[in-house]
């Protein structure tokens, strides 16, 4: 009786772990930040995508600047995933993200740093500006002071 109780737990702890890794996979995707503008950032992917890698972009939108494309699966000639690249204007950052949900994370870490790559070889590195102060209040002349003399 033990040893079945034992080896219910061990199936069922593999098979808890098994759900945890492929529900972890379906939903994961990669970030990454990019020193050049959500216009110069998308037209880079799509050429990166297009020439660089010989991958279909089978819908694309640059206004919302999102890629959909096939992802070309290592070691098989004609076997495909569906992936993504989404660029995002966030409060001055543009921010992408890389997903193919059927491919381990790796792929995605692989294509990101490829394309991060890209864009510093084709437009070089940007100027690092140290942050600007906020602007100074506007100064108030005190009242009574019409400036007559």
């Amino acid at each position: 009786m033990r040893k079945a109780l034992c080896s219910s737990l061990s199936l069922a702890g593999v098979l808890l772990l098994a759900a945890l890794l492929f529900a972890h996979s379906a939903i994961a995707r990669v970030s990454g930040d990019s020193e050049y503008s959500k216009a110069q950032t998308y037209s880079g992917a799509l050429r990166y995508l297009r020439v660089d890698l010989g991958y279909e972009v089978v819908e694309r939108d640059p206004d919302a600047a999102y890629l959909i494309f096939r992802y070309q699966l290592p070691g098989q000639n004609k076997a495909t995933a569906t992936g993504t690249v989404e660029i995002v204007d966030a409060d001055g950052h543009v921010k992408l993200f890389v997903q193919i949900p059927t491919m381990p994370e790796y792929h995605e870490r692989v294509l990101r740093d490829g394309l991060v790559r890209k864009l510093r070889d084709e437009y070089g590195a940007t100027p690092h500006r140290p942050p600007q102060p906020p602007p100074a209040p506007p100064s108030k002349k005190p009242e009574g002071d019409a400036g007559t003399d």
